[in-house]
């Protein structure tokens, strides 16, 4: 095969660009998800990922600025709140949770930020019949991600929600913020996983070999939702060990499509996966 024919034949001179930006990117599926969108709407477009390690998003920025058929970006760990810095307007989501995901870059060189973590992450659920409304929510991480789900979860009617963090602070400052916001029960505790009904792992263990649980699985209630939202191809430790409670488990794979449908609303195009219900985002 020689160079030409390898080469995606729609790829031409006017082609937009929209990229993946984070570190790692190895499990990374947002790329096959926009190029096959792209190829279905026959959009002129390609999405590409940009492994950026964190001492280098400055630099990136920088020459990302500089590219004029850049359109849009989604943003992953660990840029989600350092990509604030860099982006000229935020809307109400980031505004709100203090990170984004997505970045729209306008035609007039602004770039404008979001965050669908959360809306995703209960659109996910809601898919699979884990809907949070009217039951007890543990959240652990209260980074960028679990920010959004925090909002998201109180806002869609959890009868009560603990966030836990490594850093308590952080997951004080969150469940004052949320609750403030929301009106719904949240508070900061221990990630004790003990008489919850739903449990949510937005922290990134279990993506390597060896990580810690993000909760002790005998403290698990049996019958219990887990959702781990990595985006794995085998469930974690933490899902195999639920599994073996006797817990129902949720992988990060329908946070990914419902977090997808609202990002790339956000930057104009039409997606609905397996022809499922959209609803507006909380």
């Amino acid at each position: 095969m020689d160079d030409h024919a390898a080469m995606d034949p729609h790829i031409t001179g006017t082609t937009r660009l929209y990229g993946l930006v984070g570190d790692p990117l190895t499990a990374a599926k947002s790329p096959q998800l926009l190029n096959q969108l792209f190829t279905e709407q026959r959009v002129d477009a390609v999405c590409v990922p940009f492994w950026v390690k964190a001492q280098n998003l400055h630099a990136f920025v920088s020459g990302a600025r500089a590219t004029g058929n850049l359109s849009g970006m989604l943003v992953t760990m660990p840029h989600k709140q350092r990509m604030l810095e860099f982006v000229d307007e935020l809307d109400s989501t980031a505004r709100q949770v203090g990170a984004l995901n997505v970045v729209r870059c306008e035609a007039d060189g602004r770039w404008v930020g979001a965050i669908f973590d959360g809306a995703g992450c209960v659109l996910g659920m809601q898919w699979e019949g884990n809907h949070p409304a009217n039951k007890s929510v543990l959240l652990v991480g209260s980074g960028g991600a679990g920010s959004a789900i925090a909002f998201a979860v109180a806002s869609a009617g959890a009868s009560r929600l603990t966030i836990s963090d490594i850093d308590e602070h952080r997951a004080a400052d969150l469940a004052a913020a949320v609750s403030a916001e929301t009106g719904c029960d949240v508070r900061s505790g221990p990630p004790d996983p003990q008489g919850f009904q739903v449990v949510i792992n937005a922290t990134p263990l279990g993506m390597k070999a060896g990580d810690a649980m993000p909760v002790d699985p005998e403290r698990l209630t049996p019958g219990a939702i887990v959702v781990d939202i990595i985006n794995a191809p085998e469930p974690t430790p933490l899902r195999r060990a639920a599994q073996a409670r006797g817990c129902r488990t949720q992988d990060g794979g329908p946070m990914h499509r419902g977090q997808a449908v609202y990002a790339l609303k956000f930057l104009g195009f039409d997606y609905r996966p397996e022809g499922r219900s959209i609803p507006d985002p909380q």
